[in-house]
């Protein structure tokens, strides 16, 4: 049976949908030996080269895997970055086929939870618009919030991009009296600094923004900032059955590695981000 040649390559690890529709047109992908073509199907027995490297069998799609990664302030969501900044990528572990794609991007000044996988559909399928999978955010503002405000950020803000919405907000107790108030929102899309600029179209500043939880998937709170942890088979095919996707039925994940994070192990990740930031600043 045939499928969409940008299907295959995003089921094969290669980069989400999206990104192996952008490979296509820029001519990175043959098929046979000639270049393909946006909209091309292809069937198992097809030879399709990447860069002019072989793509392993079809019919041998990797386990589909996901990482928690608990982004800290100052990383940048690129794989490289001219400059030498530090990448969310850096420290992520090695894997055998395919490589990690973030499931969406989180600014520079943004930290938290951050989603990678070596499956493109799971990836395009938990970013994609149609989806309506739902973030939570912790966000400090500065200003003077009320209550309209809150009101008119629930029913809808014109952005430049469209109309954008929370579809919950919930004040932290406890803050009245201060000019800084934390908020936990949630919204079901992810465009490119959205909760930011819908504060601002109130005239207020974000001063603290922190993703907590993407779909299912809550950001574990002894992850140390810089560390990340692998999900568990059942976790997995949550965020599968959220993209509309059929359930994995493999872990790669030993049985030790399902506990629950001791304090030796928050020690070792603490360490190991220490000695990355340091050998980033020699």
């Amino acid at each position: 049976m045939s499928d969409k040649l940008q299907k295959v390559l995003a089921n094969a690890g290669i980069g989400s949908r999206r990104e192996m529709e952008k490979w296509i047109s820029d001519g990175r992908i043959s098929v046979n030996g000639k270049v393909a073509e946006l909209g091309l199907r292809v069937e198992p027995e097809d030879k399709i080269r990447v860069d002019g490297n072989p793509l392993g069998p079809q019919n041998q799609k990797a386990v589909c895997r996901v990482l928690m990664y608990n982004k800290p302030e100052g990383e940048l969501c690129s794989r490289k970055d001219p400059e030498g900044r530090p990448t969310v990528f850096d420290r992520l572990p090695r894997i055998k086929n395919g490589r990690w794609i973030a499931v969406g991007r989180l600014d520079i000044n943004t930290s938290g939870l951050l989603l990678f996988t070596n499956d493109g559909e799971l990836a395009n399928g938990l970013m994609h618009p149609s989806k309506e999978v739902e973030r939570e955010y912790a966000v400090r503002v500065y200003g003077k919030v009320t209550d309209v405000m809150l009101k008119r950020l629930k029913a809808g803000v014109k952005l430049e991009d469209g109309e954008a919405k929370f579809t919950s907000i919930r004040r932290h107790p406890g803050d009245e009296d201060s000019m800084n108030h934390w908020f936990n929102v949630t919204l079901s899309e992810g465009r490119n600094r959205e909760v930011r600029r819908m504060w601002e179209s109130q005239d207020v500043t974000v001063s603290r923004l922190i993703r907590v939880r993407y779909g299912d998937v809550e950001l574990q709170k002894r992850l140390p900032q810089g560390g990340w942890v692998e999900l568990e088979l059942k976790a997995v095919n949550g965020l599968r059955k959220l993209a509309q996707l059929a359930p994995e039925t493999e872990t790669l994940l030993k049985v030790e590695d399902k506990k629950q994070l001791d304090h030796v192990q928050i020690s070792r990740m603490r360490r190991a981000v220490r000695k990355h930031q340091i050998k980033n600043k020699q």
